[in-house]
Formats: C-alpha cells, structure tokens, sequence
C-alpha cells in the first residue's frame, strides 16, 4: 500500500511461501460510495489468482504499453495515469479492499477502460498471472519503508525481487520507484545498482527527477512543505 494512502489501524503480518509478505493487512471499513463501486465494476475490472497467466490483449482487448502499479493506496495516482494515457494500460494491485473499491469508483466516474485490478498480493500476481516480457512499466510509489531496522528485511525492494521484476519487463522497460524515506531510497540504490540486467537511466548512482507522468499527491505536496525529501529511481531492462 503506498504511504500517502495509509489509515491507521490495527495491522498483523501474513506469511506465504516466501516468508514474511512485504505489506501488513490493515483493517478498515469500505464506506458505501466504495462499496457500491466495488460490486458494480469488480466482474469487468478485477482480475484474480485463479485465472492464473493471463494474456494482456486478451483481458484489454488491443496491444498497448502495459504498465503495473503494486501498492496504488486509494488508486488516485492510477486514475490520474489511466485518464493522462488513454493509450496505454494499467494493471493495479493492492490488497486493501477499500482502495480498490476507491479506485473502482473513480474509474467509474472518468470513464476509465484501460484499468484492470487484482486485490491479492503483488508477489502472487508477479509470480503466478503475468507472463515474463509483459511489461512495459512497473511502478511501486511510496512502498512501507520499514524504516526500524529490525524490519528492514520486510522491504519489498529486495535482490530476489528485482530479478522477478526483470523477467516481467520487457527489454527496455523500466522500474519505477519512488520513495519520501531517505534511508530506503538509498537501500533501493544500492540493491538496484547491483542488479543484474538493469541500468540506471540517469547514470550510474543517481537519482531522476519526477517523471511528468508521475502524478504529486497531497501526500508529497505536504511533505514538501514541511521540507521532506522524495527520491525517484528509474532503472532500464537492458538484458
């Protein structure tokens, strides 16, 4: 779930075959507006585990850039992307339901057909629905830094994680990061530099600034008020 997005509520840690899953299940309450959305849309929008390996021209009906966002929060950045890029398509993944239905209910308000959503864990839905050289895009905005030390090793940018990354992204496609945590935007450098099949678009060690097309949200605009930092690495497939 991204930073910006987070309610505060009581959370517990889930396990998969992987261990320790990088998010928390946070609890709360979809309102009606969310609810609404999520019942209407979720058979022409969602897509789940069970359909396993999907093919993407399938489920959009066109070949287009194809770009995944794990951890949308509430989905505003992924709504703003999708109405920004009629042309390309957007796969989201959160596990929080109210997001989801938030997202639900926006595309249903701008008329979005180029959003398809899973609610289950990124890692499932790397590893088990999308084909490897999918992707054009992957974007992970604002991730949980973890930021005690203790639970550094529950960051989601990892070595391992990096190299399922690679195989989703097409040669040239590019990993999208971005973060308001020093400390982890260093972390992401350093396992990212020592990533075997990526290059930094900016130069070697470098951070990029923001992508037009990454929208600001409330969340960084505040930040930025009170003098906080965000740092954006984009990393290319080159092999």
């Amino acid at each position: 779930m991204s930073e910006q997005d987070k309610t505060e509520a009581p959370s517990s840690p889930v396990t998969t075959r992987r261990g320790v899953r990088s998010f928390v299940i946070r609890q709360g309450r979809m309102t009606d507006g969310q609810k609404k959305a999520y019942d209407r849309h979720w058979a022409k929008y969602g897509l789940t585990r069970e359909q396993g390996v999907i093919d993407p021209r399938l489920v959009f009906g066109r070949e287009a850039c194809l770009n995944l966002e794990i951890g949308f929060g509430m989905g505003k950045s992924l709504a703003t992307m999708a109405a920004a890029a009629p042309e390309q398509d957007f796969i989201g993944v959160e596990v929080h339901k109210p997001g989801v239905g938030a997202l639900l209910k926006d595309v249903e308000e701008q008329g979005l057909d180029n959003v398809r959503v899973y609610d289950v864990d990124a890692n499932d839905v790397i590893d088990l629905c999308l084909p490897d050289a999918c992707l054009d895009r992957v974007l992970l905005f604002f991730p949980d830094p973890w930021h005690k030390k203790r639970h550094n090793k529950r960051r989601i940018v990892q070595p391992e994680f990096a190299q399922r990354i690679r195989h989703k992204l097409r040669v040239g496609g590019i990993f999208h990061m971005a973060t308001d945590w020093q400390e982890y935007a260093e972390h992401m450098m350093e396992v990212m530099n020592e990533a075997e099949g990526f290059e930094n678009v900016a130069g070697p060690g470098q951070f990029s600034p923001r992508p037009e097309d990454r929208p600001i949200t409330k969340f960084e605009t505040r930040g930025e008020r009170l003098g906080h930092g965000v740092w954006d690495l984009l990393f290319r497939r080159s092999n």
